[in-house]
């Protein structure tokens, strides 16, 4: 049996046991593919992350999965992952290569295990929901205050903005037909000004409900400055968790216009909780 060391942490918060939790391999090329999605499910984290070998030029290159598929880009598996290889490496800046690209990680320095970063994000893509009745009444509300959009970005985000914060901490949504929706995440949020609460649900992907989604908060930027809630290169408060017990804060900006979107960027704290060791033949 071989020895795989692996560092935990909890992401876009700087307390332990808060935020989202995320299991990080530094060696991941010692694994057999078959057993990363495997692993993945042993762990029961939102989003587990191997570290492989560069091909394109960036730092490393990471494959993401969750209990139940491989991911080609997700926000707190990136800051995570960022920060451990910061960490070891001595490195203020990182690149990671992935499915959906390449991806920029600049990190200030910090106390401890706690750092913060931030990452340049794809620049989604989106349309109008064709599933939109679906979404809402899976969801159990009847109308969205802006138009039901579907953002890519690698992982897909449906948004549905909410009557006030209240009613988004009041959802109580049918899990059944969420996942009828397919590879998708459904993101409810509330707020004005430069915060906003947030719930995502994706149960098609293994998340029932997940505490931060920094994949979902570049694509939710830019949905508010392009339908007038904020303005391009605005900063954003999102919070998220709560209901699961995993309080987090997210930072947003989206930058350029509405016809054309120039950057998107991400950022919060991670903090190293754990460090340990797989035991595996």
């Amino acid at each position: 049996m071989r020895a795989h060391r692996y560092l935990l942490l909890d992401v876009f918060t700087a307390n332990p046991l808060e935020g989202n939790a995320l299991a990080v391999f530094p060696d991941g090329d010692a694994f057999p593919e078959r057993d990363m999605q495997r692993m993945a499910r042993e762990l029961q984290l939102s989003e587990t992350v191997f570290v492989l070998a560069p091909q394109r030029g960036g730092d490393a290159r990471v494959r993401i999965f969750t209990p139940a598929v491989e991911l080609p880009f997700a926000g707190h598996p990136v800051l995570g992952t960022a920060i451990v290889l910061a960490g070891e490496r001595d490195l203020d800046a990182v690149t990671l290569e992935m499915g959906a690209g390449l991806v920029p990680v600049s990190l200030d320095a910090g106390a401890g295990d706690v750092r913060l970063g931030w990452m340049e994000q794809p620049i989604p893509s989106w349309q109008p929901y064709e599933r939109a009745s679906e979404a809402l009444g899976a969801l159990g509300v009847e109308a969205s205050g802006l138009p039901v959009e579907v953002y890519d970005n690698g992982p897909v985000y449906v948004y549905v903005e909410l009557e006030d914060e209240r009613a988004v901490a009041a959802l109580a949504p049918d899990m059944r037909a969420l996942e009828a929706l397919g590879a998708v995440g459904v993101v409810a949020f509330a707020g004005g000004a430069a915060r906003w609460k947030v719930r995502m649900f994706a149960p098609a992907e293994g998340v029932p409900e997940d505490p931060a989604t920094g994949s979902a908060a570049g694509p939710l930027a830019v949905h508010l400055a392009r339908h007038g809630r904020t303005a391009f290169g605005e900063e954003i408060e999102i919070r998220q968790g709560a209901e699961l017990g995993r309080p987090s804060l997210l930072r947003a900006r989206a930058l350029g216009t509405g016809e054309r979107v120039e950057r998107v960027l991400v950022g919060g704290c991670a903090v190293i909780v754990a460090r340990g060791e797989f035991q595996l033949g």
